[in-house]
């Protein structure tokens, strides 16, 4: 059995997922019926990309994850520019 999280998804139960061949990235479709609800993978030509392209749609991703890091307020600084380091706000072997 599966819960609705408070944005609405839920997750597939990892045996029926296998019986019907569902993969993450996989559409699926929701079909309401009289009582109940459809739930229907959609079938179709699946992309297999090389290891080279799943890679370089990695590292793409990952670029576009860092990029707005840098930017948004309150985003982790460095050390470099700001004159101090970390282990500068605290005194050696004293606590608290």
């Amino acid at each position: 059995m599966s819960k609705a999280t408070s944005k609405f998804q839920v997750t597939i139960p990892k045996q029926v997922a296998d019986q019907y061949g569902i993969k993450p990235g996989d559409d699926i479709e929701w079909v309401p019926t009289a009582e109940t609800i459809r739930v229907v993978p959609r079938r179709g030509a699946r992309p297999t990309l090389s290891m080279e392209e799943r890679i370089a749609f990695f590292d793409a991703a990952t670029e576009r994850q860092r990029a707005p890091d840098q930017q948004r307020p309150g985003a982790l600084i460095t050390d470099q520019g700001r004159g101090w380091t970390r282990q500068d706000l605290y005194t050696p072997g004293q606590s608290g």
